[in-house]
């Protein structure tokens, strides 16, 4: 049985389809990420998993549960960090970590016992009884997940749980996410925009305007480019990828201000390409794929704020902008 279960999603607030026909399966143990521009879906599947939309077709079930029909039992069987901060600011660490406790209906020495241990788990023992309002962005994130952890959840789900974390602070989240996975065998399913981030888990899931457009290991991921990826910078980007494209055959895109193309044996093309345009190339990269070269394959387009920046595709017959 999967620890996460989701089957043909749909959900729309008026005119806006959210999700259509979103399908995955998350395996016990796992880190899995769901990851795609703002707008893409990520947060409504969220709100379902952690039961707080009814999805208006497909299901979703936890370790077996429907969230719908077994609310109850699914609320129990998750952990959740939502991208807003869930903490009293008033309160202290302790404070805070015991009113969670009540909410589950734990109290006395059992209590007591959890707190100490996720306190303990975290590295918070000299903050318990500080405020708040006091901590560092990366020791209230700590206090969301020990908060989370309390009622010993099978199954976090992680709303971009590293919003707001300088560099530092987010690699200690990620720490303490894979020591909770390897530790207690915690299955944790996570949604980010931030592409580099989600390179640690052991699978992604690109949503795109609703859709999972993709899923795999992030190597293979980026294995499924097929080739280095070369961007050119110049002033007159469809004019170069018009050029290029009639010169040498190859399918270069235009990006945002950019020229890109995918292609296996980049350093010969990458070398052809300066011979041949010295006056119109600005600056010019070559790298290896990344997850965002990734989403730009699968879906035609850049990976923007808003998912509204179109990639187009020179042929010999001119400039056609992909359709996403």
């Amino acid at each position: 049985m999967p620890a996460v279960l989701v089957q043909d999603l749909g959900h729309a607030y008026g005119q806006r389809l959210a999700l259509d026909g979103v399908g995955f399966a998350v395996e016990r143990g796992e880190i899995f990420g769901l990851v795609g521009p703002n707008g893409g879906g990520k947060s409504t599947l969220f709100r379902i998993l952690s039961t707080l939309v009814v999805p208006q077709r497909g299901s979703a079930r936890v370790l077996g549960h429907d969230v719908v029909a077994e609310r109850g039992r699914v609320r129990r069987l998750l952990g959740v960090v939502f991208q807003s901060p869930a903490l009293d600011r008033k309160l202290t660490v302790a404070e805070n970590l015991r009113h969670q406790g009540h909410l589950y209906g734990l109290c006395g020495a059992p209590l007591r016992r959890r707190i100490a241990d996720v306190i303990g788990r975290f590295g918070l023992g000299d903050r318990s009884g500080d405020r708040v309002e006091s901590l560092s962005g990366g020791l209230r994130r700590r206090v969301e997940l020990a908060k989370c952890l309390l009622h010993e959840p099978q199954v976090l789900v992680l709303d971009e749980p590293s919003t707001g974390l300088d560099p530092g602070a987010r690699l200690e989240l990620w720490r303490s996410l894979e020591e909770i996975r390897s530790t207690r065998g915690v299955t944790v399913l996570l949604t980010s925009h931030i592409l580099e981030e989600v390179e640690r888990c052991d699978r992604v899931a690109i949503l795109d305007r609703g859709r999972l457009v993709t899923s795999g290991t992030p190597a293979a991921l980026k294995d499924s480019v097929g080739g280095d990826v070369i961007t050119i910078s110049t002033p007159e980007p469809q004019n170069l990828a018009r050029a290029i494209a009639a010169q040498f055959e190859l399918r270069p895109q235009v990006v945002n201000t950019s020229v890109r193309l995918e292609q296996a044996g980049g350093t010969e093309v990458l070398r052809r390409l300066v011979e041949a345009f010295p006056a119109e190339i600005a600056a010019v990269t070559l790298a290896k794929p990344t997850l965002e070269d990734v989403f730009i394959h699968c879906t035609g387009h850049a990976f923007d704020g808003d998912a509204m920046v179109r990639a187009g595709e020179a042929t010999g017959d001119g400039m056609r902008v992909g359709a996403a």
